[in-house]
Formats: structure tokens, sequence, C-alpha cells
């Protein structure tokens, strides 16, 4: 067993495929939308390739090549399906709940950063994790950068008065990991989202975590 390590003043955690699943519940939005307008559905399985670095890309990636025209028309569209159905099938991951009950109780300040759209990061967080005591939750914002840029991470570390150093990055993508690195926040990879952990491995994030004992201990709080 690893040594528990220092405790950061803060964590801050990405949210699809780090806290909560969300990929059945995206893949059927966007699988409507397709159908709806003539286009090939994907397996649930091709989703998490899609995901991560926000809808406009999600829809992109969901297209065949040539379709750009529809892009800016599908993203409506997809947004009001998804709205309609956002935690149909999303929960948390198994573990995560009791995990963020122990940091707040030892006093870890916590937040959300999510390229989600704002409006929905913000009702995932409150249906499925409401009784958390999360200081900030955002998620994408018209005229804020997504992430991998650092600009959203620093603001939030600058509203809670922290030094973006003391503050840890939690996220299941390489997106993450590049956000941590712009923003100079030390950043624990979980393994049990969406991205392929050889490539987050590669990427270089501080720490891999293959399940929530692992990402505790990433996180200096003690598990048994």
């Amino acid at each position: 067993m690893s040594q528990t390590r220092t405790a950061p003043d803060a964590v801050f955690f990405d949210l699809d495929g780090t806290l909560v699943d969300t990929i059945l519940d995206i893949a059927a939005a966007m699988n409507h939308v397709l159908a709806a307008n003539g286009r090939e559905t994907h397996p649930v399985k091709a989703y998490p390739s899609f995901v991560g670095h926000g809808v406009r890309e999600l829809v992109t990636r969901a297209l065949p090549a040539g379709a750009e025209a529809e892009v800016e028309r599908l993203v409506v569209a997809f947004l009001a399906r998804y709205d309609l159905h956002l935690v149909d099938e999303t929960r948390p991951f198994p573990g995560i709940p009791r995990l963020l009950g122990a940091l707040a109780a030892r006093g870890t300040r916590l937040a959300v950063l999510s390229n989600k759209p704002d409006a929905q990061t913000r009702r995932v967080v409150e249906t499925l994790l409401g009784e958390v005591p999360f200081e900030d939750v955002r998620g994408q914002r018209d005229g804020v950068p997504a992430k991998p840029d650092p600009t959203a991470a620093l603001e939030m570390a600058a509203s809670m008065g922290l030094e973006p150093g003391r503050c840890a990055f939690v996220g299941d993508s390489v997106v993450d990991v590049e956000t941590a690195r712009a923003a100079g926040m030390p950043c624990v990879a979980v393994t049990w989202g969406y991205a392929e952990r050889e490539r987050l491995a590669s990427s270089g994030p501080r720490t891999l975590a293959d399940d929530v004992p692992a990402l505790a201990d990433a996180l200096g709080l003690p598990w048994g």
C-alpha cells in the first residue's frame, strides 16, 4: 500500500467520467437527434471518444465528414433533447459520494469544472450530488474558453483565495491533465472514465488512480 500523500487545500473535479457516469444519457440524446435528421447513429461504446471537448465537438464527431454545415443546428437540437433526459440513467460512480463526503468532513474545499454547458453541469450536480458542499460549480460558459485552457480553473482558485499549486485537479481525460498542467495544479487522472488508461498515463498526470481508494490516497485521505 502506498503512503498517504499530503492533502491539498482544495480539489477541483471534472464531472462527466470522473464523478458521474453520463455516457448513456449523452448517447441516447445524440442518437435521437441523429436519427431524426436522417444520420447514422452510433453504439454507446463509440461515445467515450466523442466527449470531453464540449458539445460542439461532440456533435462534430458524431456527424460524418462533410456535414459541417449541420453542426450548429444539431448542437441546438442535442441540447434541447439532452436537457429533457439529463439524468435518466446518469449516476455517480460507486464510492464517489462517500469520497466527497469524507473530503468535506476533513475540511477540503471542493469545486467542479466541466466542459458540459453550465446550466446542465449545475443541474447534474444539484440532482445527484446535492448533499456535497461544493463551493463552486462551473460548466462551459459564453466568453470563457473551455478546458484545456486554464482560465476557468485559475478564476476558481482566485475566487476561493487559493494558490493554484494547493488545488488538486481530478479528471478522467487528457483534456483534464492538460488543464491542470496549464493552471499549475497537481493532477490525478482517474481511469474509470472515458479515456484509455495508456493514453492518460502518457499525458503525464502526477498520479493515476484506478479506483476510489487510490484516488483517496492521492488526495491524502485515509481510506479504510
